[in-house]
């Protein structure tokens, strides 16, 4: 068997493992039943514009994951596993560009081990079936990198055809997840220019058609929507990344090292390696300064140092936002390993066990974590309710009336064909401010005052009672005159209309427990 048919197989077989994975768990609640719902419902309304949230706009992030669900789901069916397969497809973009892009510049051994550490990890066999929009933009921004990358390094001229589809991967990354998609591609491709003397090749970059080929892609939807929903981009490029940039007002604050520990997360065993290989460049090894030509190791440690450092500036942080390095700090785990075998003197047959030992391990750290992913999910998830709802005779099309907390899955699992009727102290939270699914849903009553028809307070519920085809789904048990409990479930209980209700009689459930924060 020849050294690139292993390479291949290794890349058909993590993506098989990937797969499987992705079908054995739950919607995560609220990113994935959020993001999940948001792609359905645009498939089920037939607006492919306008995102919405319960039947309201939501303009927090580009269409890019929304539209590619609704396609999967057009394809596949209504299943968890058809939106999976939108950030699986891309992981396993994430996995081939590190392939095809390190083969160009280092031997075939290096870079399918390299995707043997990318694909055993966390960040691919986990993170790359979570329904968000973070492994898009990170394999953009990658494929972007590399692009541009293998371009200047062509010759004294870029080369046209690679600069063009860095212009096109860069456009996909502003449509996954916006302004972050063009500005970390340019920000580390500027900085190693500079670092390797190559800054007056981008006067050679093929500006007219790649602007033309980004402008053709990014900016249609951005303007179509402006035009419809004036403030829209205000909105989303003012409130939703330049506010979440720099103030401290958002979810998810984190101190200034979380970063570090994300990414040891995400490629443990192998970040050890990639720790070790910067040791031995610190130490000037051979081994180290040997595998490749020292502007692609300056590539790696920019695109590492660059990004990380602009994601730990903000309070608030998430550890997808460090996808985006995953490929350089696979590549450097791969020559970390041949570092510290010539430093220990393995042999090549001890070598082979090691690594195949650490494989194992990092399956096995994934299969456990998918595992404990999905026992987690249930306890907050709704899928246990739209399996009751379905077996009491529920219709999509019913009134569903929501209490005490948003249940993010409940639609998608019900294929609902109208928004839930969402029961709050409304008028108090319009007076307020913050980041909780309560001001989600209220930032989109600002672009659609019909919205305020979903976002209900109790008084709506005596008028309920006396309906047919009604539901109320509520976080905790509590007395509600005119309906009768027909389901409890691990996390909510439905109730149906019964005694008829007396006016004043209603009394709606009280402050639910709090349930996971979004993670945006």
């Amino acid at each position: 068997m020849t050294e690139q048919r292993k390479s291949w197989l290794t890349l058909a077989a993590l993506f098989a493992l990937l797969l499987v994975l992705a079908a054995l768990r739950p919607l995560a609640v609220p990113d994935e039943g959020r993001y999940g719902e948001i792609g359905r419902w645009m498939l089920q309304s037939g607006d492919w514009l306008i995102p919405r949230l319960n039947g309201i706009p939501f303009f927090h992030k580009p269409p890019l994951l929304y539209w590619l669900e609704a396609m999967a789901m057009a394809a596949f069916g209504v299943h968890v596993w058809a939106v999976r397969l939108v950030p699986a497809l891309h992981a396993g973009l994430m996995l081939l560009a590190l392939y095809l892009s390190v083969r160009q510049f280092s031997t075939e051994v290096i870079a399918r081990r390299a995707v043997w550490m990318l694909g055993t990890s966390l960040s691919f066999l986990l993170a790359g079936q979570y329904v968000n929009h973070d492994m898009l933009v990170g394999a953009w921004i990658g494929v972007a990198i590399w692009c541009f990358a293998l371009a200047f390094m062509h010759g004294n001229k870029p080369h046209a055809g690679l600069a063009r589809w860095g212009f096109v991967a860069c456009a996909l990354g502003v449509l996954s997840k916006g302004m972050i998609g063009l500005a970390l591609p340019g920000l580390v491709l500027l900085v190693w220019l500079v670092w390797t003397r190559q800054l007056k090749k981008l006067l050679y970059l093929p500006w007219v058609s790649g602007v033309a080929l980004f402008g053709a892609i990014a900016v249609p939807w951005f303007w179509l929507v402006e035009r419809q929903h004036p403030g829209m981009l205000d909105y989303l490029f003012g409130t939703q990344q330049i506010s979440r940039f720099s103030s401290t007002t958002f979810n998810n604050g984190q101190p200034w090292w979380f970063y570090a520990l994300c990414l040891f997360v995400l490629l443990f065993p192998w970040a050890f390696f990639a720790l070790n290989q910067a040791i031995a460049q610190y130490r000037r090894s051979q081994v180290a300064i040997n595998s490749i030509a020292s502007p692609w190791l300056a590539l790696c440690w920019i695109w590492l140092l660059a990004i990380i450092g602009f994601f730990s500036i903000p309070s608030s942080k998430i550890i997808g936002y460090a996808l985006p390095v995953m490929p350089p700090l696979a590549l450097l785990a791969a020559l970390g390993w041949d570092a510290a075998v010539a430093r220990i003197k393995l042999g090549s047959q001890a070598q082979g066990r090691w690594f195949a030992a650490l494989c194992a391990l990092g399956i096995g750290i994934a299969m456990a974590a998918n595992f404990a992913a999905a026992t987690y999910t249930r306890k907050y998830g709704a899928q246990d309710v739209a399996q009751a709802l379905r077996a009491a005779g529920a219709q999509p099309s019913d009134t569903v009336y929501l209490l005490g907390d948003y249940a993010y899955d409940l639609p998608f699992y019900r294929q609902a064909s109208r928004p839930m009727v969402v029961i709050q102290d409304w008028p108090e939270k319009r007076l307020s401010h913050g980041d909780d699914w309560q001001h989600e849903l209220l930032d989109g009553e600002k672009f659609d005052p019909q919205a305020a028809r979903v976002l209900q307070t109790s008084e709506v519920l005596a008028q309920a009672a006396l309906q047919a085809r009604v539901w109320v789904v509520a976080r905790q048990e509590a007395p509600m005159g005119g309906f009768t409990q027909v389901f409890k479930g691990r996390a909510w209980v439905v109730y149906q209309p019964g005694v008829q209700a007396a006016p004043g009689d209603l009394a709606a459930p009280g402050s639910a427990p709090e349930s996971p924060k979004p993670a945006e």
